[in-house]
């Protein structure tokens, strides 16, 4: 929901044709001022509904309240260069037809526009047919300190081919 809100020209929706969403792409031009009007505009809307976990959290579900609480944690400093980032999901039945890379076109192209010369995405490590998509789109991985179970892949916002 964020991004429809705060970063509504970067986020795309694929529908079956009859009105029922299949998937999508997410982004944001600006990763470290999309964490800013996170902090600002967005966190502070939900707080009836997104109570403030305990300090330091305790279970999987505080850990998660405690990023949306402190949109800050998606700001990496080395990865300034592509300042963009994005999430993209697809059901499965929909993928592997060609929609999740005209979906990829649409966001890097949006970006580009915008003058946005680099974006960045984390994955799951463990995710491979995810990362078979990214490499065939020009996605390279980028090392991070710790990752932990995420890879951190960049692309210029060139065309795709």
């Amino acid at each position: 929901m964020p991004y429809l809100q705060l970063e509504p020209r970067h986020a795309h929706v694929l529908d079956d044709g009859g009105g029922q969403a299949v998937g999508y792409v997410l982004g944001t031009p600006d990763t470290a001022a999309f964490a800013r009007r996170l902090r600002d505009e967005w966190v502070p809307s939900t707080r009836d509904r997104i109570p403030v976990p305990p300090d330091p959290p305790v279970t999987a579900q505080d850990r998660m309240r405690a990023f949306h609480h402190h949109p800050e944690w998606r700001v990496r400093p080395e990865l300034a260069a592509y300042p963009a980032h994005l999430h993209i999901d697809l059901l499965p039945e929909w993928q592997g037809h060609g929609y999740g890379r005209a979906l990829m076109a649409r966001l890097t192209d949006g970006l580009r526009a915008d003058g946005v010369p680099a974006m960045h995405l984390e994955m799951l490590t463990t995710n491979t047919g995810a990362r078979r998509f990214y490499d065939r789109l020009g996605f390279t991985e980028f090392p991070i300190p710790d990752p932990g179970t995420l890879t951190v892949l960049v692309r210029d916002t060139s065309p795709l081919d």
